[in-house]
């Protein structure tokens, strides 16, 4: 159940015995091998976003910068299993951005676009990167989301799938612990100042911890052993405001967690 933590013992595929893993809010997805966890993201991804043409006619998706997910993008594209995605019915999102030009080495949308929309369908007006460099980025941003969502016939003013990663500070999107974006707000999005617990130290915009819990299914993606005894922190009850990415608790949607063996603390 949402909201609920899961007591199930995590199963990993491949693995003769299931291993013990973080016991978090949500579900949790484990997998054994990088390949095996992006094969069961990617099939999510494809479920949810046909369930979501199918019922509200297009599908809107957020997605991250990182190391991480790249891998899981690029098999979006050459992988004829996921080249299904409905690419010309998606609203494509950025999760955050750094305060820099477009053509940076630094900016999440640069590699996204480089990654996923020169290789899709994608009509150019449903891309919407999120313009971060100048004083009212996250106001613009914002009244974008809500302009664009607000106009759809059905199930508006929510995203319907958020790809999240986290640092090893357990910040989560751009929502650094202490960070103003994780509490009490009517905020969608928000400016925040140049971290000082991850690199690269540059101001970033982000959606801001409600617009995340809104959204339909929230996929926090989450690979390394550096990476355990973090999330065994946050499945022992760490405050969002120590560990930003234990706010996530999405008011009526599902919240899933897609681990390797490693962030469970396996070998």
């Amino acid at each position: 159940m949402i909201g609920e933590p899961n007591d199930d013992e995590i199963q990993v595929e491949g693995l003769d015995e299931p291993i013990g893993g973080p016991r978090l809010r949500g579900t949790v997805i484990a997998r054994r091998t990088a390949e095996d966890l992006y094969d069961a993201l990617a099939s999510d991804l494809i479920a949810h976003s046909a369930n979501c043409v199918r019922q509200f006619g297009d599908f809107h998706l957020a997605l991250s910068g990182g190391r991480t997910p790249f891998p899981l993008y690029e098999r979006l594209m050459y992988d004829p299993r996921f080249r299904i995605l409905p690419w010309r019915r998606t609203h494509l999102w950025i999760v955050d951005e750094r305060c820099v030009p477009f053509e940076s080495e630094l900016s999440n949308f640069s590699r996204i676009k480089e990654v996923i929309v020169d290789h899709s369908d994608i009509p150019p007006e449903q891309v919407h990167p999120m313009l971060a460099n100048t004083p009212e980025s996250a106001e613009r941003y914002e009244r974008e989301l809500r302009d664009t969502l607000g106009w759809r016939p059905k199930g508006h003013d929510r995203l319907d799938f958020v790809l999240l990663g986290m640092g090893l500070d357990g910040h989560t999107a751009s929502i650094f612990p202490g960070s103003p974006a994780l509490h009490g707000s009517d905020r969608l999005v928000m400016d925040v100042a140049a971290p000082t617990t991850s690199a690269p130290a540059v101001p970033r915009c982000t959606l801001t911890m409600q617009m995340l819990n809104a959204s339909r299914f929230v996929a926090p993606f989450i690979m390394g052993a550096d990476k355990a005894p973090i999330l065994q922190r946050v499945a022992s009850g760490a405050s969002p405001d120590e560990l930003p990415i234990a706010g996530l608790r999405p008011v009526a949607g599902e919240l899933r967690w897609f681990l390797d063996a490693a962030a469970c603390g396996q070998s």
